[in-house]
């Protein structure tokens, strides 16, 4: 809901993050200069998960109403078992909101067997990954106030979530979130078109039990302050209008961590930040700029390390972000066929996060040793990208090129140093070097059969069917070690025929991701290599009307051929050996939702 979500996935790849697909609305992605409105180090873009626990708009109207969804799923790699309802009451007064979700898994199943250690009991058959399974549940409860200049809302909500972690097999998360939100929107204030707050408060606590035992805990506690102002739109002259939004963000983090296992000190995070968004909206298209500047403190309170090695200290940083944007619309007509051409520039920077500058200590998640440098500065890098779109009715094509360059891009690199506490694992430094990214990624749809306008021609004797094609690739350099940069997906090629007619659809796809040969090697702790794979997958799905209520039936099977795939993105595979978990093998999962 563009506010932070202040968890602590960012810090191990064991922690969960606690958004559920089961309560979302919708989920936005932006790019370019509307990036800096979030964040200075959205390089590729933000997500934007949105759910409706407090209403934006009228849904109902003075004499009321009702509406609401309800999903049912099973099946799946993980022998998913999960419920999610959403209920929606009001006028056009007041509305009122209350959604709630329950998802079991089981551990994941893979196309070979599993060795989950010594005086472990094997799952059924061994080709499960150990203690890969889980159990998440969660709810929310919201009310909003509507009146004619804007609205003012309050919601609450609670995510609980058990799971295991796969590099401990006997190791499993307890973790649960409470959030609260209170968020405002008033409209025509002055040179404002509207202006928003939004203030959330977050208490997030997980605790990971060897045996049943309760072992180490990590807190995070924050809150965040948010005011957007929203201009009103000025003419500039024939075919010119700006149009913008500017703000302040206002985040505080405190992380604590207690336990045999912690690897990072108890800290605090303190930012503000000051940002503006502007849109020049021509003709022809679109020019547009960001800004954003930043102050960021973050502050260790405790020595860490086996010998102290990471002293207790403050860190204080100014990062400031800048980017620009142009759209050329070469399209004609009411159905915009034709051309467009769209480029972003921009120059970001970030601040260390609290594990990349005070970490140290063995990460049993990711069996590894990892070690923070407080001497880190600023990320900081500078970025191109150059798109173009063709459209012709429903044939659509679109390629984009990209390039960014980093005088000191902050990367968890391996290392040859020996474990300081005397084990065996490999240790991993964060480490500030220069670096370099290209790479391009490719859409196209080609309509096969069927006619131009997809609305009239899926009702057709034999609907449409369309060949979705994508592609993508990206090349990461370490500059200053002259060699590949750690976890980097390979070259990705992939087409579905999409089918649709009157209630029914289809698709069956292929993906096939090239072997990822480019790893780090420094000779002590070499980087593992992936071989390429192709996975094969199909759905079907059927919608339904009944006066007010829609009906959808799903089925998905996806790695039809149970294909063993490792990802090369992920540290376990580099981390865990021949052990390492491969990705899911061949699964039917089926759902059915509801919605009135």
């Amino acid at each position: 809901n563009s506010s932070a979500n202040m968890d602590v996935s960012g810090l191990s790849n064991d922690h969960a993050v606690p958004i559920d697909p089961l309560a979302t609305e919708r989920i936005e992605v932006l790019r370019g200069p509307a990036t800096l409105l979030y964040g200075g180090s959205a390089i590729g873009g933000v997500v934007n998960v949105i759910d409706n626990r407090i209403a934006r708009e009228r849904t109902f109207d003075a004499k009321g109403g009702v509406m609401g969804k309800v999903e049912l799923r099973a099946g799946g790699a993980t022998d998913e078992r999960s419920t999610g309802a959403m209920v929606e009451a009001g006028n056009d007064k007041v509305v009122l909101h209350v959604d709630a979700f329950d998802r079991n898994t089981k551990n994941l199943r893979v196309p070979k067997e599993m060795n989950c250690g010594a005086g472990l009991a094997a799952t059924p058959n061994g080709r499960r990954v150990c203690n890969s399974a889980s159990n998440s549940k969660g709810g929310a409860v919201g009310s909003t106030l509507l009146f004619d200049r804007g609205y003012l809302g309050l919601s609450t909500s609670e995510y609980r979530s058990t799971y295991g972690t796969v590099a401990e097999p006997t190791v499993n998360i307890g973790m649960l979130r409470r959030h609260h939100v209170m968020e405002g929107l008033l409209r025509d204030l002055g040179v404002f078109q509207d202006v928003k707050l939004q203030w959330g408060h977050t208490n997030y606590t997980h605790t990971e039990f060897d045996k049943a035992v309760p072992g180490t805990r990590f807190d995070n506690k924050g809150y965040e302050l948010r005011l957007d102002a929203r201009q009103r739109s000025v003419k500039l002259g024939e075919g010119l209008q700006l149009e913008g939004t500017t703000g302040i963000q206002r985040e505080r983090n405190n992380m604590l961590a207690l336990g045999d296992e912690r690897f990072l000190p108890p800290s605090l995070t303190e930012s503000t930040g000051f940002f503006t968004y502007q849109a020049l909206k021509t003709s022809w298209g679109q020019l547009s700029a960001g800004a954003r500047a930043e102050s960021v403190q973050i502050q260790s309170f405790e020595a860490i390390g086996p010998h102290g090695e990471n002293a207790a200290q403050a860190k204080k940083f100014q990062p400031m972000s800048f980017a620009l944007g142009a759209l050329r619309n070469l399209r004609k007509g009411e159905a915009q066929n034709g051309w467009q051409l769209t480029t972003h520039l921009s120059a970001s920077q970030r601040a260390p996060k609290d594990y990349e500058l005070f970490a140290h200590g063995p990460h049993a998640a990711t069996a590894a040793y990892e070690i923070g440098q407080p001497a880190n500065g600023l990320e900081k890098g500078t970025q191109l990208d150059v798109g173009v779109e063709w459209k012709q009715g429903s044939h659509k094509f679109g390629i984009t090129a990209f390039a960014s360059q980093f005088s000191n891009y902050l990367a968890l690199r391996p290392t040859a140093l020996a474990d300081p506490t005397g084990g065996d694992l490999p240790v991993y430094r964060f480490e500030g070097v220069r670096a370099r990214f290209h790479g391009i990624e490719s859409t196209a749809k080609v309509r096969m059969v069927g006619g131009q306008d997809a609305l009239l021609s899926s009702n057709a004797a034999h609907g449409t069917l369309d060949l979705d094609l994508r592609a993508d690739a990206v090349h990461a350099q370490d500059l200053t070690h002259n060699t590949p940069l750690p976890r980097i997906a390979p070259m990705r090629l992939g087409a579905d025929a999409v089918w649709s007619r009157n209630a029914w659809g289809a698709r069956f796809g292929v993906m096939h991701a090239a072997a990822q040969n480019r790893v780090p090697n420094n000779g002590a702790n070499p980087g593992v290599t992936t071989a390429s794979n192709t996975l094969w997958n199909a759905a079907l799905n059927y919608h339904t009307h009944s006066g007010p209520t829609h009906w959808l039936l799903f089925a998905k099977l996806d790695n039809l051929t149970n294909q063993l795939a490792y990802s090369s993105t992920s540290v376990l595979t580099q981390t865990m050996g021949t052990n390492a978990p491969p990705l899911a093998g061949r699964s039917l999962k089926v759902g059915a939702q509801v919605s009135f």
